[in-house]
């Protein structure tokens, strides 16, 4: 079994590391000529991976029990209180053949129905269990975390297209500090990078897309949007523990 440290990945590690799948290799590879092309939408995650400020994970089909170990690595960081605006990427092994996106989305939910369900921190008492609430958010370790899904079955949506693996951002709500959708900086930020975005994808944001706390929002929604212009219809396929 790997310890925190192993299981967490940093930017070196894809050169020096002999342990790490060839998958794996390959589809980094991927991600970092993605990320870093000069008109990449999202300046933080070209940022982040230039100056080797990002971290990364990956799993198997077979086997999530390094995601915990991961995840807990990637929040150990922000105990430094100088601690960069890092953000986590973990990897999920492709499959045999690729599938559509509703395969990918209902994937992704059961990988975070997983964290969730081993995670050994009860979420606090003022955080709602419900993703129908406006200020319901993901949780693990009690820290809030925004998780959102990229995969190979998005056609139009490229900014969501990464590589052959489906792969899961980690962004600690604490990264957007001063940042938050209702001050002026994070209004700015977001719409310059939605004004890229919607020139890589061709298409306009998507109409799920919002900021936290917006009362009109399914904050869930964002998690996994979909690869066309159409609001997401249903439930959440999340259960809190104490909702099942």
């Amino acid at each position: 079994m790997l310890t925190k440290q192993q299981a967490l990945l940093t930017k070196d590690d894809f050169l020096t590391r002999t342990d790490l799948p060839e998958w794996l290799l390959h589809e980094y590879q991927t991600f970092h000529n993605i990320v870093t092309d000069k008109t990449f939408p999202c300046y933080f995650g070209m940022s982040g991976e230039l100056k080797g400020e990002l971290r990364y994970g990956f799993i198997t089909q077979d086997d999530w029990s390094n995601l915990p170990k991961i995840v807990e690595g990637f929040l150990d960081l922000f105990q430094d209180p100088k601690h960069k605006r890092h953000g986590l990427f973990v990897f999920v092994e492709p499959f045999e053949v690729e599938g559509d996106l509703q395969r990918y989305r209902q994937q992704f939910w059961d990988i975070l129905q997983y964290l969730h369900d081993v995670d050994s921190v009860e979420w606090p008492t003022d955080a709602p269990h419900d993703p129908e609430h406006h200020l319901w958010d993901f949780r693990f370790q009690g820290e809030p975390i925004f998780v959102f899904g990229n995969a190979p079955a998005y056609k139009q949506r490229k900014t969501r297209h990464l590589g052959n693996s489906m792969i899961l951002g980690f962004q600690p709500r604490r990264i957007f500090q001063g940042l938050e959708g209702t001050e002026k900086g994070g209004i700015m930020s977001r719409e310059k990078v939605r004004e890229r975005v919607e020139v890589w994808d061709q298409l306009p944001t998507h109409p799920d897309i919002s900021h936290f706390g917006d009362p009109n929002h399914n904050e869930w929604k964002q998690f996994f949007i979909g690869d066309d212009i159409e609001p997401i219809k249903g439930k959440c396929p999340f259960n809190h523990k104490t909702m099942k």
